[in-house]
Parts: C-alpha cells; structure tokens; sequence
C-alpha cells in the first residue's frame, strides 16, 4: 500500500515506447509516402515488438488495479460480516444469559433472536391473509393456487416492467404454501440426470433481479424439461431481493419435481438485519411486512441444506468440515435453526458448574475431534484459561473492535501453522472476564474462558448447519476455524478428498464467494464455485455464471454480465470505475478509524515530520483495520519529495456532511464507524417499523450498543445528544435521520453536486 515512487519512472518509460513507436510508423508512413518500396522488415518487427511490449505492459498495470481492486472489494465484505456475527453472538449471549442490562431487557431482541412459534398463533397468521381484501383498482398480477404457467407468465412480466409489487395478501398466500411445501421435503434433496434433461445450477443472486431474468432468457425457465438447482443467498444487497423470492417459490410450486432451493446464508433472519432484506421488506409492505418478515423466518429455516446429483455431485452453499457428516445432516431437524447464527441455548451456570469438577487453573483437555469449536462457548483443541486481564483493544473493522486481534484474521498462507506462538501459546487471541464480569462474547469459532463440556445433539446439529453455509475452501490441507468471515472454517483438499471418498462422490459445487469470471475451480477440479451475481461488487466489477450438468457430469460453464452501460465502456474505464468505488469504502474505512490511525501513524512518526515511510504506513493501517489489503499500488496518499508518505492526506477528501454541534468528535466518530450496529439495535427496538423511537428507547439502544462495544461514554452526554435530535421536541427521534448525519461526504462529490 501506498506505492507510489515508481509512478513517474514507469510513466516516462511508457511515454518513451510511445514516441519511439510514434517516430517509427512516422518514418515507415513517410517511405511508404515517398517511395513505392515496402518499408524495411527489421524496423516494421522493431515497431511491432514495441507495440507488443507496451501493450502487456498496459494489461499488467490493469490486471494489478484489478486484483487489489477485488482484494479491497472482498475484505471490507468479509469484514462486515465479521461484524454481524459479532453482534449476533452478543444479542445470543445476552438474551441467553441476563433478564437485564442497564435497563434493556432481551425481551427487545427476543422476537428476533428466539422467536416462538405456538401453533394457535400460526393458525391465526395462515388465516389472516384471506381476510386482506385486494382492491379492484390493483393492476398487478393476481394468484390462485394451485399456480399455473399463467400466473409465473405474469409476475415475470410484472416484475420485468417494474410494474407495482405484489400485493401483500398473494405475497402472505405465496410463502403460507410453500412453507407447507417445504415441511415434507428432506434435508438433502437427490436428483438424477437423464440423456434429455440436464441439470442446470445457479449460484448467489443476492437480490439481482436482472441476472435472474438473464438466466432465464439465456437457458430457459424452470420446466420439467430444464430443472433448475438454486444454490441459496437469493436475498440481501441487491435492491431487488422480494421479487426474486416471489418468483423462485411460485416456480418451485408450479414444478415441485423439477426446482430446488438450497439455503445460504442469507437465508436468516439476523442476517437480514443488516444487509437490506428486512429492510426491503418494511419499505415494499409497510402494513404487512412484519407478518411477511415472521413467515419467511420459518420458510428460510425449512430450505433444504444439500442437494446430490446422480449420487455423484454434492451441491452446499458454503462448503464442508472436517467434521460434515450427510447422514447425520440427513436426520437433523432443520427447521428449528431459524437462524445459523443463533447457537443453541446453554445456560453459564451449567458451565460454570462443570468448571468446577474441574482443577483450577488447569487448562483443559483438548477435544478428541481435533477440530475447533462446537459451539460459540466451547472451543475445540485449543482453549485458553481465562486472563488477569484484557488484552489491550486495538482497533478493528468488526464491530467488537477489543475482541478480534490482526492475529485472528489471516490469510492461508499464514494458516500453514497455526499450532503455536513464540510463547508456547495457540494463537488465537484470549478471552477475560470483563469490568462488569460479564464474559465477552465469542465468534462462532474463537476461544472462550469456559471449560469444554461434551457438546449435545442440538450444538452438534448446530454445528454442522454453520459449516454448510459459511465454510470456504483454501489451498492448504486440514480444516481450520475460517477467521477471516468469522463464521465456518476453512476447508483443504484433503477435507475435500476424504468426503468424497468417505461418500463415493465425484465433486463438490458450492456458492457463498464471489468471483470475478463467475466460477472458479480448486482442489484438483473437485470443488467448484459457482456466482451468479454479476456487478456484485460495482458495475463491471465481476460476471455472473451457471452451470449445466448432463449423465456424464462433466460440468459447462456459461458466463454472462448484465450491462446497461459497461458495453459502452473500454476495459480501462471498467476498471477505473471498480477501483474508484473500492478505494471510496476504503476511505470511509480509513476516516472511521481516524484517531487510532492518527496515534498508529505517530508511533512511526517519532519525529514528528507528518510523514512515514510507504511500508510503515501500511503497517499502521493493517495493524488498525485488520483487513486483508494488498500492499502494492494504493493511491490514497500523498508522497513527500523523498517518497515517503504524508499519512494525514488519506483524511483530507472527507468530511461529516452533518455534524451535530452537542456530540463531541471522539463519539462522532464512534457513532459513524458503529451506525451499522446501531441501526440494526434501533431496528429491533422500533417493533412497528415506523422509524420513530422514543428518547428513553434511544438511551436504551446506547446501553446495548455500548454494552456490545465496551464503549464507555457519560450518560449525560446521550442524554444531551438524545435531547439534541429530538428537533421538535415531542419526545420521539427520527433515528434514520439522526444516522444520516453521521454520513462522510467525500469532497469530490460535493463539487460534483454543485
């Protein structure tokens, strides 16, 4: 990062080719001019040689802009979902664990972390939707179950038109029969080529629309002819997540032999929080959408997990483990994990009661598994006793920023041994009991200060749900916690070769990663990749893919990219535009943490000169915002005459659009690194979606937010910023007002708006 001294070198090299080049089609123009003869060979090859030397040049600088591009793209993602799991462990730890905290009772987060399900109350839910009378005035489409191709016809058209959304009482009947639908299937579904019919396989749609349509248009609609797989995370990002849904489920009842849905994910309710899908709900269904948002938790929870193909494929969102077991998979009741980020319930007490059998001081016995975790409270082999103290709270990306150290996000090249430390120790960073005594909440697969305990059918259940939908594949061997989503584990090819073997498979074919050409092989051609979202990431930024499976399952790859303006674009504006896009979130990042990066850069800065070398700089950056950035070609800073870097120039492009007067900086910029959080915390709160929140209802969102965070701020100043936000003082705060002024402008978009 921060690379910038060869700039000037590469540049007037560049420009040198080019006049040589220039001069020698000049002089060959002017003897063709001059003379009939044809010009001379050698310099003709000359010409010719340059120009090919130039042009690689060229691709090579654009390839290296591409790929630190996507490498900024995929770690500020990753991060936020770190992020989310983080949150979601609290709530889970809280809710589990407290009747109070500092006057927020869980019963604000239980409808969404632990929602009940008594039967009377679904039967009022499944009648409710037949008394929702649809005006005669509705111009959208109109169903009536059983589904015929008619109504498919129609809400592909609709949809395609942009005509207006389903009207909420098809929307409520819609979800209401293919949750009875998908009650009777298995938990892994098993289909069978034929040498008429091939299977067709689709990977991540995240709430693209457009890609789904083109899909459709490409290879077909789903019929008993051309049967579909869905790999799961139809939802969340995308903008157009409830049509996509509406007509994946009409399309799995119009041919329920012939159109099949894995879960991912995003197929989660607490997932839904943060990545738009709730939100998309509220705002398309504001009089229904909390009675949608409740059906979909039991559709999503009732997905099947796998699919096989011809006993020969295996078909997961995520990937495997170590530890994946089909046949167990087989028997597991899925539907009571409405969330995967919602670990079984286990009591502290019971732990603490089995701690005691326990030697004190000893640490305990490692797990005869050899894997990590079962459970967010247990660890596997590697467990550390708790420490006098906490480890001191360097600042990252996740939103526990003191719980997640750089150690705990690495690469696979860094996973080639993560046995021990220099002192003896795993590294994987050390829990403590918290001021409060409070136990900090864990990752789905971190080190806790609680002894392991046998782990029940449920964790286990649990368990094996999580590696599903989260895991990722690596290049090393072995199987190890996936600290970089924060969720899953990295799985090897010898993880890899061992399922296979172990169930007589030829391949595995999972989604869950975004790829630049839409697919990607690994492990010897034995996993395979599939995305088909294009555009994920920015316009140009990646091309969505399917695949195609016949009798001799050799899979066919077809690409495609959904473009209403890149085709007008050469490949130098594609790319200019991605990268512009990522280094604008990685600026936001960089303002997010800008005093801890400030005190980062001093450290280096022992003299004082506002200036550090390129590699310190970076250094300071990663070891703050924990991402895995590249460390080549990052034009973020400005360089001194010597080639060193002015570190406060990073900052000098951003400001707060909206600063409120009564909040101080320090809390400015924890609110606006953390609104995510508090957006989601505000969410749960405000239970009829209205957008309003009461100012006691405000504090208590600051208690969980800042109980979440450990962030300590006096009581009278969210009091005075609760009072200075509540702009017509009737008691109640517009909370995505308040948000949106803690939203960085970037200066450059300012002179474009004027």
């Amino acid at each position: 990062m921060g690379c910038g001294t060869s700039v000037a070198t590469e540049s007037q090299t560049k420009q040198s080719e080019k006049e040589l080049t220039y001069k020698l089609f000049y002089s060959i123009t002017q003897r063709a001019d001059e003379s009939p003869k044809a010009p001379s060979p050698a310099l003709a090859m000359k010409a010719a040689v340059l120009i090919q030397r130039w042009y690689r040049r060229y691709m090579a600088r654009i390839e290296i802009r591409r790929r630190y591009t996507w490498s900024i793209f995929q770690s500020i993602e990753y991060a936020g979902e770190q992020d989310q799991l983080q949150l979601s462990s609290f709530f889970t730890f809280m809710l589990d664990n407290f009747t109070h905290l500092g006057g927020a009772s869980p019963d604000l987060i239980s409808q969404f972390l632990d929602p009940t399900s008594d039967p009377m109350e679904e039967e009022d839910r499944a009648a409710k939707y037949e008394k929702i009378e649809v005006p005669d005035s509705y111009p959208g489409p109109r169903l009536s179950f059983p589904l015929t191709v008619a109504h498919t016809n129609a809400l592909l058209k609709a949809f395609k038109q942009q005509q207006q959304h389903l009207h909420a009482r098809y929307v409520l009947q819609l979800l209401h029969e293919t949750k009875k639908f998908l009650k009777k299937l298995p938990n892994i579904i098993h289909l069978s080529t034929s040498y008429t019919k091939e299977i067709t396989i689709c990977g991540d749609l995240h709430g693209k629309l457009d890609d789904l349509l083109l899909i459709f248009y490409k290879n077909g609609l789903p019929s008993i002819e051309n049967p579909y797989v869905f790999n799961g995370d139809f939802v969340d990002r995308g903008k157009k997540s409830v049509e996509i849904i509406i007509i994946l489920f009409a399309f799995l009842l119009l041919y329920p032999n012939d159109m099949h849905l894995n879960r991912g994910n995003h197929e989660d309710h607490i997932m839904n929080l943060r990545y738009g899908f709730t939100k998309e709900v509220m705002q398309k269904y504001r009089s229904h959408g909390r009675e949608i948002l409740l059906l979909l938790q039991d559709v999503f929870s009732l997905l099947p997990l796998a699919t096989i193909i011809d006993n020969k494929v295996l078909i997961v969102h995520g990937g495997v483990s170590d530890m994946t077991d089909l046949d167990y998979l087989a028997s597991i009741e899925r539907h009571k994990f409405k969330s995967a980020l919602r670990p079984p319930r286990m009591s502290i007490d019971s732990s603490q009661d089995e701690d005691k059998r326990k030697t004190k001081g000893q640490l305990p016995a490692q797990s005869s598994g050899g894997h990590r975790s079962i459970s967010t409270r247990y660890s596997g082999n590697h467990l550390m006793k708790p420490s006098s103290g906490a480890s001191s709270p360097s600042s990252s990306s996740s939103s526990l920023s003191s719980s997640i150290p750089k150690s705990h996000r690495m690469s696979d090249a860094q996973e080639k041994d993560t046995s021990t430390t220099s002192n003896g120790q795993h590294p994987l960073h050390h829990r403590s009991i918290s001021p409060a005594g409070i136990l900090e909440v864990p990752f789905l697969d971190s080190d806790v200060t609680i002894t392991p305990r046998v782990p029940s059918r449920e964790e286990m259940e649990w368990k094996q749900i999580v590696d599903l939908l989260w895991s990722d594949p690596k290049n090393q061997n072995g199987c190890s916690p996936n600290s970089f989503r924060g969720g899953g584990c990295y799985f090897g090819p010898d993880v890899t070769l061992t399922l296979l073997k172990k169930y007589q498979l030829k391949m595995l074919i999972r989604s869950h990663e975004c790829k630049q050409e839409g697919y990607e092989l690994c492990h010897d051609g034995q996993v395979i990749t599939i995305f088909s979202a294009s555009n994920y990431y920015e316009e140009g930024s990646n091309r969505g893919a399917y695949i195609k499976l016949g009798p001799d399952l050799v899979p066919r790859f077809f690409q495609y990219q959904v473009s209403k303006s890149t085709r007008r674009m050469t490949l130098q504006q594609r790319v200019s535009v991605a990268e512009g896009s990522a280094l604008k979130s990685l600026r936001e990042k960089l303002y997010a943490h800008r005093s801890e990066l400030i005190a980062a850069f001093k450290q280096y800065d022992t003299y004082n000169t506002g200036t550090v070398s390129t590699s310190d700089w970076a250094s300071a950056v990663e070891s703050v915002l924990c991402l895995d950035l590249p460390e080549d070609a990052m034009p973020l800073v400005r360089l001194a005459p010597d080639g060193s870097v002015e570190y406060l120039s990073c900052f000098e492009d951003l400001h707060m659009e909206q600063p409120i007067k009564e909040v101080t900086p320090s809390l400015v910029e924890t609110l606006y690194r953390y609104r995510t959080d508090l957006e989601i915390i505000f969410n749960m709160i405000d239970k009829d979606h209205s957008g309003l929140i009461s100012i006691e209802e405000f504090r208590q969102t600051w208690r969980l937010f800042s109980s979440h965070l450990h962030v300590h701020v006096d009581n009278a100043a969210i009091d005075d910023l609760a009072r200075s936000i509540d702009f017509n003082k009737d008691g109640s705060i517009d909370f995505n007002e308040f948000l949106e002024a803690f939203r960085v402008v970037h200066k450059l978009d300012s002179k474009e708006k004027h």
